[in-house]
């Protein structure tokens, strides 16, 4: 199976959801389950069936967190010496050269990508056109708006 590129706080926050999933979440939906059993007659019983169903979410949830930390490829950032170039896990401040605004990205695994919080994909369209870029560099981007420019500022290994 192909290695997915995943950043250390990434395979964290995966690691830190599959602990609270099996320590915390499980133990109560058996519980659920045990109690709605007691009640009798499982046929009608919709706790019974509520709890069996979010059991099933939960278990599914769990193997595909296991398979995402089993197939992750873990870069740390700190680690790499990209000589000031634009590599998966840099943080990038950008200038949109039409409006001015200045945005922050973090360049990260498609699993780990919110863009509300500055994480993008390194397989989205502004992610592929800025890896192996550098701090002065303009960059030109296809969106579904149409081609943005964006002049790199800085570029950050935190």
């Amino acid at each position: 199976m192909k290695k997915v590129p995943l950043t250390v706080k990434g395979a964290e926050k995966l690691r830190q959801e599959l602990h609270e999933l099996k320590t915390v979440v499980r133990p109560k939906i058996i519980q659920a389950i045990a109690e709605a059993r007691a009640h009798g007659d499982l046929r009608e019983n919709a706790e019974y069936h509520a709890a069996r169903e979010q059991q099933s979410f939960v278990e599914g949830r769990i193997r595909e967190l296991e398979t995402k930390l089993a197939n992750a490829q873990i870069i740390d950032v700190t680690q790499i010496d990209a000589d000031g170039k634009v590599v998966f896990g840099a943080t990038v401040e950008l200038c949109d050269l039409e409006s001015g605004e200045t945005v922050i990205y973090q360049i990260v695994g498609e699993d780990e990508a919110d863009l509300k919080q500055g994480l993008i994909s390194v397989s989205s369209p502004i992610g592929r056109a800025l890896i192996g870029k550098q701090a002065e560099d303009v960059v030109e981007v296809k969106t579904p708006k149409g081609t943005r420019e964006y002049e790199i500022l800085a570029v950050r290994y935190e």
